[in-house]
């Protein structure tokens, strides 16, 4: 076996047939065969499996929620892994830090959402590829809208930007008229993750509040009105349109 312990966990290398063994139980959903796993070999549970050039670890709570996700069993596989001794919040070491819950929000995979909250897991944990912020950031950035709306609906901070993205009006007229208004850009860039999310009612909301229709954000050149034919949304896209937006192909052509 390829492994190093490094402070209290075991290290393994991704490839060593134990770590090829842990991964493939976890996606084929098969909880007897990793309790055994698990009781053969109890430091599996707090185990980092490594990249062959040591640039990266994640734990076995990783690799169940890693892309695509949704593997099959899901929530009774955090159920064993954290009976085992898991951490919800142990963090992936590489170029960003994101826990388990970062990745089945970026998967959209609700079950397995729920079972690490159930189990402790910390739903404003910082870290995210997006900005460095939370599991929300990453859901509504990758369009993931029921995995957002289940992190929302279960006590998740929000901001201006994601209740613009996921339609939040109540939360959205709170952020814009109370007693800290955003700055005019900050309005503008709600507005982008308004017609990212495709919701015109937001989209309205902020135009009225002075939105740029034609800004193009700091993440992405893209203009709201390219956001909102990416998202697929056409009624939104039609009503940009009839207010001036213009695509950044266009705004370049000016």
């Amino acid at each position: 076996m390829t492994s190093r312990v490094d402070g209290m966990a075991l290290v393994i290398d991704i490839k060593d047939p134990l770590a090829v063994t842990a991964v493939s139980t976890i996606r084929a959903g098969d909880t007897d065969a990793l309790r055994r796993l698990l009781t053969e070999r109890p430091q599996l549970a707090t185990a980092r499996l490594a990249d062959p050039d040591g640039s990266t670890t994640r734990t076995l709570l990783h690799v169940l929620t890693d892309w695509p996700g949704l593997f099959p069993g899901g929530a009774a596989t955090v159920g064993v892994l954290v009976a085992a001794g898991a951490d919800v919040n142990a963090r992936f070491t590489g170029p960003h830090t994101e826990t388990p819950l970062h990745w089945a929000a970026s998967c959209d995979d609700v079950d397995v959402l729920d079972a690490l909250l159930d189990a402790g897991a910390d739903i404003d944990a910082d870290g995210a590829v997006i900005g460095g912020g939370t599991p929300l950031d990453d859901a509504v950035a990758f369009t993931q809208w029921r995995a957002a709306q289940r992190l929302v609906d279960r006590g998740a901070r929000t901001t201006l930007w994601h209740a613009a993205a996921l339609g939040l009006m109540d939360r959205l007229h709170g952020h814009v008229n109370g007693p800290h208004r955003p700055a005019p850009a900050e309005i503008s860039d709600a507005l982008w993750g308004a017609c990212h999310g495709g919701r015109l009612p937001a989209a309205e909301f902020l135009v009225d509040e002075g939105a740029d229709v034609n800004r193009i954000p700091g993440w992405e050149r893209l203009t709201p009105l390219d956001a909102a034919i990416r998202s697929g949304t056409g009624t939104v896209a039609d009503w940009l349109r009839g207010r001036g937006a213009v695509t950044a192909a266009e705004l370049d052509q000016r």
